[in-house]
């Protein structure tokens, strides 16, 4: 019987555990982390919803762009007036950012004044508010010996919701805590406050920044901590901020880089989303407030309403006799007598009984130790829960963060600040630990701001002022590659010359106008197994194609590409050939043709002089080739020198010809309307159809042809007169060489300092100095010497100029097609960047960005007012008003590049509007239209 005595006593004390009651009492107010990731999960919904332009007005959570563009990196500096309006004082600043003998490097040197703010003011006019306002600055001005003659940048903290379309403006939503100054809401507070100072008079003062105190407390600790990205504030209200990928934030235009978004959380649930956990007190603190109805969540966690909390919880528990043995004072019923204040006092370790006995005193309670017990647990469970619902949201917003830069993990400071944090004794450590607990994935470290409002924003104002003067150095230094239309029709005169020049038949020209003895397209009636050979960029390419007659009929294509060695490039003639006839033999084994003699033509893309189709004598090396004993040479005797040489096999070299060829012939027999093959690939090039008569060079040789060969029957009846006139005119397909454009010193009023040294240090020095400009061997090394100078400039990475950046050739044109595309995150730009070895930061990756795009814009504009040249050359040609014609395209910068074969349409057609042009990509260019060559080349020999 002792023994159930006893265990009857221990649960009826147990029972009368003064904090298992409270905890019954207030079981909706403890949150487990199932609840707190559901929570979690309707805040990250809230969050798209409030960045998306369609479900932005009916977002409860607004998601406030702030303009605010980049965090500190360190070299700010300058000296600023600040205003901070927000909670419960108002304060005057003079914050010096890296100024003064007595300020450490990176450091900040602040003078303040708090000014009164009657509460009269915040239920007042708004005009009467800012005129305050005004009058304090003036006041401080005076008081600190400051000169008003002297124009002073401002930053203006202003912690309540507004919209902003830029930095230094913003239309006040609502609103929050216990303001209410009529006439400004829908206003322009930044207007507002000029227009005070206007009348206050005396004071010449620029508004540069207005921020929220998240963006403030956010920019503070950025300063100290470059991993610093979310600002919280825990205080009189609550809020949080963070840096968003801009691509997300529909309300601002662009999608580079990232933005600071104020998230105005104090709204969550005023849609009902927190509905499931709303309790009734919660709705007696909501029902009893200025705005009943609105800010929900902040009624639920910040400083202005958790005293409110505790006290509606206590006066229950008084009224049904739980507490202070049912005896309910007027002193307890009076709201705010129970202030966060007492709620941090309550939850002191050492003191914390004490204080709430002494408390509940003041009150006039007569409480009991088990009273003092239950009161302080009743305080505790609405921390807590202020906490956990803190800890929900700010996890919500790391895993936004997480999930937008794709990462497994995530390292992150969040700067905070407010009353709440700094006061209560046990928040912080339960913030902490509850945000591990739902990221256990996240390296989460939390930064106290110090003076975040005032230094913060006076940061805001120091790093505009740097990414303006960044701009516009970064402005100055590209404007060279911003062509403008005069500048691009200059470019088209000046190819239209060298062309027309090119085809006489004396005097230089930068412009070869190379006869290819091709007279004709297709027609259909090719067919036959014919192998191409095909010496371009940085590989050989074998091909056997089989056309089957009829220009509907698919051909059918096998090949092998070979690496040739730099080495080899630039070594000897013999070896290079040597080992185009080793490809060959190895071509035909892996085919089983080694015994057949079969029809090749050699696809060679490089400038040579013809006096017949199975000849050429090669001009010049360009690209990265500089094989010895070449120039001067027959390319196809030297073939065939190789392949007798090697005693394997055989062949008939029918043709020889340029890849722009190749690729016109290889679209013709898709279009009958093309009559121009364009390269824009390693190197660029273009070829077309010439009339006979107009090729005055080589007359004597291009003189003996057949005028009329490849002329339609004259049966043909589809075309009308003037088609049929135009098709049956000779013509020879002409292989402009227009890289040379600019040989002369026709485009040095274009060409940059940086084109200058790539030049300098290529292969072949002032040559092709047109295709220096456009073709992918050299716009990454352009890229390349524009960051290495921006880079001494300290305008990138710091101004730390690596080893990788001062080594030629790593900046690949490949990474021009990377780091372009559109909507591309600059995490991934970042991590093209540090493949190369170059540690940017987010502002450095939108620069590089921007050089990439300057450069490989102004390539595409370049091409596209050499090919407005001469489509306009090819209907003046004919006489027509307006020309329809088709460009077959090749090679990797047209085909790969996220914009360029955009702008290069473009520019073209605004430069020659009389023509209507179809740009067609070539398919396996250098094979079908090989092939058709041969086949024009053996039906010749044929008849």
């Amino acid at each position: 019987m002792f023994v159930v005595h006893l265990i009857a006593s221990f649960f009826s004390k147990l029972q009368e555990d003064p904090t298992k009651m409270a905890d019954r009492f207030l079981h909706a107010m403890h949150l487990h982390d199932d609840q707190l990731s559901d929570i979690s999960t309707r805040f990250q919904a809230e969050m798209k919803k409030g960045l998306s332009v369609e479900s932005n007005a009916a977002a409860a959570v607004k998601m406030l762009p702030t303009h605010v563009r980049s965090t500190p990196d360190g070299s700010e500096k300058g000296q600023f007036l600040v205003l901070d309006l927000g909670g419960s004082r108002f304060k005057v600043l003079q914050v010096k950012v890296r100024e003064g003998m007595g300020i450490k490097r990176g450091g900040v040197e602040m003078v303040e004044k708090s000014y009164p703010l009657p509460k009269e003011l915040h239920i007042g006019s708004g005009t009467e508010l800012f005129d305050h306002v005004s009058e304090s600055l003036k006041d401080f001005l005076h008081e600190k010996n400051i000169s008003l003659e002297k124009k002073h940048p401002l930053a203006f903290t202003f912690s309540f919701p507004c919209e902003q379309s830029t930095l230094n403006q913003g239309l006040l939503l609502n609103w929050s805590k216990n303001f209410r100054a009529r006439g400004l809401q829908g206003k322009d507070v930044v207007q507002a406050l000029r227009g005070a100072i206007d009348r206050t008079g005396g004071m010449d003062v620029e508004v540069l920044a207005m921020v929220n105190d998240t963006v403030a407390t956010m920019m503070t600790c950025g300063f100290d901590d470059q991993y610093c990205e979310v600002g919280l504030i825990v205080g009189t209200g609550t809020n949080a901020c963070y840096m968003e990928e801009l691509r997300h934030v529909d309300l601002v235009e662009g999608d580079e880089g990232r933005m600071c978004v104020n998230t105005e959380w104090g709204a969550f649930g005023d849609d009902g989303a927190l509905k499931d956990y709303i309790t009734e007190f919660d709705r007696d603190v909501d029902a009893a407030s200025n705005n009943p109805g609105k800010q929900i969540l902040e009624k639920m966690v910040s400083g202005m309403y958790l005293g409110e909390l505790v006290r509606l919880v206590v006066l229950k528990m008084a009224k049904l006799r739980l507490l202070f043995n049912g005896h309910v004072t007027d002193a307890l019923r009076t709201k705010g007598t129970i202030t966060t204040e007492h709620v941090a006092a309550m939850e002191e370790y050492k003191n914390g009984l004490m204080n709430t006995r002494n408390i509940l005193m003041d009150l006039d309670l007569t409480p009991t130790p088990d009273d003092c017990v239950a009161v302080q647990h009743v305080s505790t469970i609405v921390s807590f829960r202020s906490s956990n619902l803190v800890a929900a949201g700010l996890a919500a917003i790391l895993t936004r963060i997480k999930q937008n830069r794709n990462l497994r993990t995530l390292r992150i400071t969040v700067g905070v600040d407010g009353t709440v944090y700094k006061m209560h004794p046990q928040y912080p450590k339960r913030l902490h630990e509850v945000v591990q607990r739902l990221l256990p994935e996240c390296h989460v470290r939390f930064v106290l701001s110090d003076s975040g409002s005032s230094k913060g924003a006076a940061l805001v104002s120091a790093v505009a002022q740097r990414l303006a003067s960044r701009r516009q150095q970064v402005d100055v230094m590209l404007s060279p590659f911003r062509l403008s239309q005069e500048q691009l029709q200059l470019v088209k005169t000046r190819m239209r010359m060298g062309l027309e020049s090119g085809l006489k038949s004396k005097g230089p020209s930068a412009i070869k106008m190379l006869p290819s003895f091709v007279y004709r397209t297709p027609d259909g009636t090719e067919h036959g197994k014919y192998l191409a050979l095909d010496l371009g960029a940085t590989h050989f390419r074998a091909l056997l194609v089989n056309l089957k007659q009829g220009l509907q009929q698919n051909s059918r294509l096998y090949h092998k590409i070979y690496p040739i060695p730099l080495e080899i490039m630039q070594g000897s003639g013999e070896e290079l050939f040597d080992l185009i006839a080793q490809c060959v033999s190895d071509f035909l084994d892996y085919m089983g043709m080694k015994n057949a003699r079969l029809p090749a033509c050699f696809v060679f893309s490089f400038p040579c002089e013809q006096t017949a189709i199975d000849t050429g004598t090669l001009v010049s090396w360009t690209k990265g080739f500089n094989a010895t004993d070449c120039e001067g040479h027959d390319v196809v005797s030297m073939l065939r020198e190789a392949i007798k040489r090697r005693n394997e096999f055989d062949l008939d070299i029918a043709a020889v010809v340029n890849d722009t060829v190749v690729t016109m012939m290889s679209c013709a027999y898709e279009d009958t309307l093309c009559e121009i093959g364009l390269i824009a690939g390693t190197g660029t090039n273009v070829c077309y159809m010439e009339e006979l008569k107009n090729i005055e060079k080589n007359e004597e040789k291009t003189g003996k042809m057949e005028r009329g060969e490849g002329a339609p029957e004259e049966e043909d009846k589809q075309d009308d007169g003037r088609e049929r006139e135009r098709r049956e005119v000779p013509k020879m397909c002409i292989n402009t060489e227009w890289g040379g454009l600019g040989d002369d010193g026709s485009l040095d009023d274009i060409i940059t300092p940086y084109d200058i040294e790539v030049d300098q240090n290529s292969l072949h020095p002032e040559k092709q100095r047109f295709e220096k400009l456009t073709s992918g061997m050299y716009l990454g090394e352009v890229v390349r010497q524009v960051l290495l100078d921006l880079t001494k400039g300290g305008l990138l990475f710091r101004g730390h100029v690596t080893e990788a950046l001062k080594t030629p050739g790593i900046f690949q044109t490949k990474y021009l097609s990377q780091i372009e595309r559109d909507r591309l995150a600059l995490l991934q730009v970042r991590s093209a960047l540090q493949q190369l070895g170059l540690d940017s930061t987010c502002d450095d990756s939108i620069i590089v960005k921007e050089v990439c795009g300057a450069v490989s814009r102004r390539a595409a504009q370049l091409c596209g007012a050499g090919m407005a040249a001469l489509v306009d050359k090819i209907r003046e040609n004919r006489g027509l008003d307006h020309l329809n014609i088709t460009i077959g395209v090749d090679g990797t910068l047209y085909k790969l590049h996220p914009h360029f074969s955009r702008i290069l349409q473009e520019t073209a057609r605004v430069l020659a509007p009389q023509c209507n042009m179809t740009f067609l990509p070539s398919e396996e260019g250098s094979g079908k239209g090989a092939a058709l060559i041969t086949a024009f080349a053996r039906q010749k020999l044929e008849k």
